[in-house]
């Protein structure tokens, strides 16, 4: 019934296994893959062109499935909703690979689906799907070019480590994540502790070493199945147009390519464009004219984008005129908010990111359900790109997967270098509200959080800028570019972002455009981006050179206390009555950690010590010889119970009321009243014994003790307790 074909392979510490022609029949191509006890379906359907579209209709889902770790979701719907965050940037990290590997001007509606259907929690499956997918892809007979492989690298104890496993990675000073071709990279993403060039170039080079081995599982398994090759539904390309463009306006754009500056070249374009209009679409015969303006535009484009090129790659001449190594113009400023705890304005050229950062009490961290396990974060940052900062009007939606991944990369790369928890227990979100897009926004979020973080006080280790790369490359001729801006991005061929302190990377994420890069390229752009993020730094840091010393004033305190594990649940109480009742109290906020810490936040000073007295009341062990104002709770013949301690009570034998001599403790004393007693003694079985009148007296607790021992001692020399005394274990703690 089935026509099984299987591959496998080693890979890593584990063996690579493929399957197809079993699950998902009707699907152009569909495998499973395994590793370890991880398995992922990867589905690839390639349908014909898509009528409408002006770019390639590729969809990739990443879907996770709680069944897969025998988990039922924590949330109020039990069934899998949209993708997490973790999905969306996992699929982003499949697609932006393959992507490139298709023909210019495909238009082919492709869709690759990976479902995880088993994982072991030791191997994670984002890097099984990647493979998968492009081994699903070749299966389909996709009109794919080449083959990729993807792989992570890690750095334990000093070694790199081949797709290390889940423990591994919380040790690892390195993740990082290579897809290329069997000879060249294609993509990278990263993030690391302050991993230098020279090691993160020896993660490449190994990455490459099983990049070939995955491929060479892919080509056994798609030799077995030897699918028929489909042609790429390629864009309609109207050759007498573009010919037409260049011969009018070509000579023009390299003139304005190398002789303008930014606002020169803005104003020029749009009146070269306006007369091109003109002359291609004439107005008195708009209506029987055989192109549109439209098409016109696009023409003029892909124009402009070849002249952008040849201005880079024969006169080393870039659309602004600065040299290949040259950054823009660099503004910084922090402190730009009145009532945000942390704010910082970072431009560069016409980019602009302003950041914002807001502390919180460690109940505001994040927790993520995930397949693996809940998880919390104590950082997140968030990264907003409005329709207004490239100069559109368009709806307003939500985070959509370029910002969810800007957001990523950016978190990424300040995570390394937070303050430990116990240090600085605060929750940290971030907020990057970009202003205006020209240029690697991602790098700019990066330069502005951390001036932004230094604003509000956080203690960072070092501080964080970044920059993003470019490429041009004929094949023969490679220019690496510096603080690439719009242009540049469009018409090159790699985007290559550089984050990192003045000791090391801590973030990487690298797209290619073209068939991959060969590794001494990489290697040139690693160098000058170090030279760059230095540069930047010495702006940053002239704008504030170090952390403010404290905290703005109306960001909360913390005031951080540690009390005995056992004692959780007295300052919890039942149901929670008593942690609500001091929280309602003085307006603090509490947080308990099971090691017995406590974290108490408020911006009220008054109030944090309020709670924290009373926290410190409720746990206190009592103290002998020290005198307490304590209430009566009950009456008994033989004294009253009195509870001198939040939750805690002692007895005042009839003995130790008064000096003179007691004979009825109802003549005395009443429930509810307020007197002073000392604990006299806490005897074997953590009973406390008290004294209202040693409390008056000062006298000393043993003596007092003796004495109500012999009190109580039997006058029939037997071995009972005094009549009427009070019963063994009464005391309540």
């Amino acid at each position: 019934m089935f026509d099984v074909k299987t591959a496998e392979g080693a890979f890593g510490s584990e063996t690579l296994k493929y399957e197809t022609g079993k699950l998902a029949g009707l699907a152009d191509g569909a495998v499973r893959a395994q590793y370890g006890d991880t398995v992922v379906l990867v589905t690839a359907v390639v349908g014909d062109r898509k009528p409408g579209f002006d770019y390639f209709p590729l969809m990739v889902s990443y879907e996770e499935k709680m069944y897969a770790a025998g988990k039922i979701s924590g949330g109020f719907f039990k069934r899998e909703g949209r993708p997490s965050e973790e999905a969306t940037l996992i699929s982003r990290l499949i697609d932006r690979p393959i992507r490139p590997l298709f023909p210019k001007g495909t238009r082919n509606n492709i869709q690759i689906i990976a479902t995880v259907l088993s994982v072991d929690g030791v191997h994670h499956p984002d890097m099984v799907a990647m493979n998968a997918a492009s081994a699903a892809l070749h299966v389909a007979g996709s009109p794919m070019v080449e083959m990729i492989g993807g792989v992570r690298i890690g750095e334990v104890d000093g070694a790199l480590v081949v797709n290390p496993t889940e423990e591994q990675r919380e040790q690892s000073k390195l993740d990082l994540v290579v897809a290329g071709t069997k000879e060249k990279i294609m993509m990278v993403e990263a993030g690391a502790s302050e991993v230098t060039e020279e090691q993160m170039l020896k993660a490449f080079d190994l990455a490459l070493v099983e990049i070939k081995k995955a491929i060479a599982i892919q080509e056994d398994l798609v030799g077995k199945v030897a699918p028929e090759k489909r042609e790429p539904a390629l864009a309609e390309a109207d050759p007498d147009l573009e010919r037409a463009v260049a011969e009018k306006a070509r000579a023009k754009l390299l003139e304005i390519t190398l002789n303008s500056t930014q606002e020169e070249r803005e104003q020029k374009l749009a009146e070269l464009t306006g007369w091109l209009k003109k002359e291609l679409v004439p107005e008195e015969a708009a209506e029987d004219a055989k192109w549109t303006e439209g098409q016109v535009n696009d023409a003029f484009t892909k124009v402009e984008q070849e002249v952008i090129r040849e201005g880079i790659l024969k006169h080393e001449v870039r659309p602004d005129g600065r040299k290949l190594t040259e950054i823009r113009p660099i503004t910084c400023e922090v402190g730009v908010l009145p009532r945000t705890h942390g704010s910082a304005l970072f431009t560069r050229g016409q980019t602009q990111a302003l950041s914002l950062t807001t502390l919180g009490t460690p109940g505001d961290q994040q927790i993520i359900d995930t397949m693996l396990e809940d998880t919390k974060r104590r950082y997140m940052h968030h990264y907003n790109f409005p329709p207004y900062s490239v100069g559109e009007a368009r709806p307003v939606r939500g985070a959509g997967r370029r910002e969810i991944g800007h957001g990523s990369l950016a978190e990424r790369a300040i995570v390394p270098m937070l303050p430990e928890q116990d240090d600085f227990p605060y929750t940290m979100r971030v907020v990057s509200e970009i202003l205006a897009s020209n240029g690697s926004t991602s790098m700019a979020s990066v330069c502005g959080s951390t001036l932004s973080l230094m604003d509000a006080g956080v203690p960072i280790k070092k501080p964080v800028s970044g920059i993003a790369m470019g490429l041009v490359t004929d094949g023969d001729t490679t220019k690496v570019l510096t603080d690439i801006q719009g242009a540049e991005d469009f018409a090159g061929d790699m985007d290559f972002k550089v984050a990192g302190t003045k000791d090391g990377i801590t973030a990487l994420q690298m797209d290619m455009k073209v068939w991959g890069i060969p590794l001494e390229v990489m290697t040139q752009a690693l160098e000058q981006a170090k030279a760059a993020r230095l540069e930047i730094m010495d702006k940053m840091l002239a704008t504030i050179p170090e952390p403010r010393q404290d905290l703005a004033a109306n960001a909360p305190r913390i005031t951080t206390m540690k009390i005995d594990p056992d004692k959780i649940r007295i300052v919890i109480g039942p149901g929670g009555k008593m942690i609500n009742e001091i929280t309602s109290e003085t307006g603090v906020s509490i947080d308990l950690e099971d090691d017995g810490t406590v974290m108490i936040g408020s911006s009220d000073g008054e109030a944090s010590k309020k709670a924290m007295e009373w926290i410190k009341a409720l746990t206190a062990e009592p103290e002998v010889g020290k005198v307490y104002d304590g209430k009566v709770t009950k009456l008994m013949p033989f004294g009253a119970f009195v509870e001198f301690m939040p939750g805690k009570e002692g007895m005042v034998h009839v003995s130790q009321i008064a000096e003179e001599r007691v004979a009825s403790v109802e003549d005395v004393l009443k429930v509810g009243q307020e007197v002073k007693v000392m604990v006299i003694e806490v005897d074997s079985q953590g009973r406390n014994n008290l004294s209202m009148k040693a409390a008056a007296s000062g006298a000393d607790p043993k003596v007092i003790a003796d004495e109500v021992r012999q009190s109580r001692a039997p006058r029939n020399g037997g071995g009972g307790r005094e009549r009427g005394g009070p019963p063994r274990g009464h005391h309540r703690r």
